[in-house]
C-alpha cells in the first residue's frame, strides 16, 4: 500500500529520512503517526526508526539532543522542529513488568516492529509513502481490531501497562479487542499493581475521554481491570458513570475526575485521600473539591454557591451535561453565572485601604470581616457595587466596630 499524498507533518520530516537513507541506512516513519494518518485522525509526534545507531545519527546531523540515548533515541533539531530517531532494537526480559532490562541495537526493521504492542502500532512507512505492514495492522485498522503483535501474553508480560493501552485505544478508536488479546488481559491483569500510578493514570484518563469510553469501561469492569486500579475504584458501583459516558464524554482531564467523583460513593472529606492515591495535581484536587459538592446539590444551588465556583464555571457546566442534569437547571445556572455583579472580591468598588482611610475599620480581622460582608451583599444584589453604596453600607454595619 502506498500513500500518494502525504500529510504535511510527514513532508516536513522527509529531509531527515533522506539524509539517513543517502548515508546507507534504513529509515521509516513508525508508530502512532502512521496509524493516525491511516485513520484520518490528528497526527501528533512524528517518530522515525532507523538502522543507524545513535552515534551514527549524531554524526550525520549537526544539532541533536540525547533524549533517550540509552534506549537508542536521539532528537534531531531541524528548522525549529524536533524529530526523534530511534535505532531499531530488540529488548530483553522485563523483570519489573514495565521496562526492558536491556536493549540491543539491531539493523533489522522486522526485529524492531515485532517488539511493539499492537498491530495497528507496528506499521512503518517509507519517506515516499510506502506502508510496511508485517503483522496485519492494515487489516486490523480496516476491521476495527486491537490485536497484540505476536503472542499477547508475552506482550503484556513485557509491559503490563499495555493492558490499559488496549482499553484506551479501544475507547479512542471504537475498536474491539481481539479474543486472544482479551484473554491474555484477563489472565495477567493483576500485574497492573506493579505499574506506577502515574502511568496507569494517563491511560485511564485517555480511555475515559474516548468516544467509546462507556464500552471500554464496561470491559474494564467485566475483566476485573478496575479491581487493580488505585483507590479501590473497582469496588464502586460504576453503572451510572457508564450510562453517562454512553451519551457524553469528558473533554479535559479535570472533567474526568470531577465526573468520576461526582458519581462516586465517596464523601467530600474522603475524596482528597482518593485523589492522592491517584497522585493527581493540586489544581485538579482543588477543582474537584470546589465543583463536586455544587453538582451534588445542584437543584438547591444558591447564588453564593455559584459565585464561589465561578472560576470553575466551564468545568461545572461540563459536568452538568455529562451527568444529564435537566436543561432548564443548566440554563438557570448559566443565567445566574452570567448575571453575577462581580465574579471575584478584587472587583469590589472599594478595598480595605479605602475602608481604613474612611475611618470605618482598623487594620486587622475586622477589616476582613467587613470586606466579606460587602462582597456577600454585592453578590446577592443587596448593595450596588459602587463606592458610594459600599461606603454607606460599611459605615452602617461596621463604623461602631473599630478594632
Amino acid at each position: 500500500m502506498k500513500i500518494n499524498t502525504l500529510p504535511q507533518e510527514f513532508i516536513g520530516a522527509q529531509p531527515i529520512l533522506k539524509i539517513l537513507t543517502r548515508a546507507g541506512f534504513e529509515a521509516y516513519f513508525v508508530g502512532g503517526s502512521v496509524r493516525d494518518m491511516l485513520l484520518s485522525q490528528v497526527i501528533h509526534d512524528v517518530d522515525i526508526a532507523s538502522s543507524a545507531f545513535p552515534e551514527e545519527v549524531k554524526f550525520l546531523f549537526e544539532k541533536t539532543v540525547d533524549t533517550g540515548i540509552q534506549h537508542g533515541t536521539v532528537m534531531v533539531l531541524d528548522h525549529g522542529e524536533g524529530y526523534e530517531i530511534t535505532t531499531f532494537r530488540t529488548e530483553s526480559t522485563y523483570t519489573d513488568f514495565r521496562r526492558p532490562d536491556s536493549v540491543t541495537f539491531v539493523r533489522s526493521l522486522s526485529e524492531d516492529l515485532k517488539r511493539r504492542d499492537f498491530t495497528i502500532n507496528a506499521l512503518a512507512m517509507t519517506l515516499d509513502g510506502e506502508i510496511v505492514d508485517l503483522f496485519g495492522g492494515l487489516d486490523d485498522i480496516k476491521n476495527g481490531i486491537i490485536r497484540a503483535v505476536g503472542d499477547a501474553e508475552t506482550r503484556f508480560t513485557e509491559d503490563a501497562l499495555r493492558m490499559m493501552r488496549a482499553l484506551r485505544f479501544s475507547a479512542q478508536l471504537g475498536f474491539i479487542i481481539e479474543a486472544d488479546t482479551q484473554k491474555a488481559l484477563i489472565e495477567l491483569v493483576p500485574n497492573l499493581e506493579k505499574i506506577a500510578v502515574e502511568r496507569i493514570r494517563v491511560e485511564f484518563e485517555k480511555m475515559l475521554m474516548g468516544a467509546s469510553a462507556a464500552n471500554s469501561l464496561k470491559i474494564a469492569v467485566q475483566d476485573k481491570v478496575m479491581l487493580y486500579l488505585p483507590g479501590h475504584i473497582g469496588q464502586w458501583e460504576l453503572s451510572l458513570i457508564i450510562s453517562d459516558l454512553e451519551i457524553y464524554q469528558a473533554n479535559h482531564i479535570v472533567v474526568v475526575w470531577c465526573h468520576l467523583l461526582t458519581r462516586s460513593p465517596l464523601k467530600i472529606q474522603e475524596m482528597t485521600h482518593f485523589m492522592r492515591q491517584w497522585k493527581l495535581s493540586r489544581d485538579i484536587m482543588k477543582t474537584v473539591i470546589a465543583v463536586v459538592p455544587i453538582v451534588r446539590q445542584i437543584e438547591n444551588v444558591t447564588i453564593l454557591d455559584l459565585y464561589t465556583v465561578y472560576s470553575y464555571a466551564d468545568v461545572l457546566l461540563e459536568i452538568l451535561k455529562i451527568t444529564d442534569v435537566a436543561d432548564e437547571t443548566i440554563q438557570h445556572v448559566r443565567s445566574i453565572l452570567k448575571m453575577l455583579p462581580i465574579t471575584q472580591s478584587s472587583e469590589l468598588a472599594i478595598n480595605g485601604s479605602d475602608l481604613i482611610k474612611l475611618g470605618i475599620v482598623q487594620p486587622g480581622p475586622g477589616m476582613g470581616h467587613a470586606l466579606k460582608a460587602m462582597e456577600k451583599a454585592v453578590v446577592l444584589g443587596e448593595v450596588s457595587n459602587t463606592p458610594e453604596a459600599l461606603t454607606s453600607f460599611a459605615k452602617e454595619q461596621f463604623s461602631h466596630d473599630k478594632n
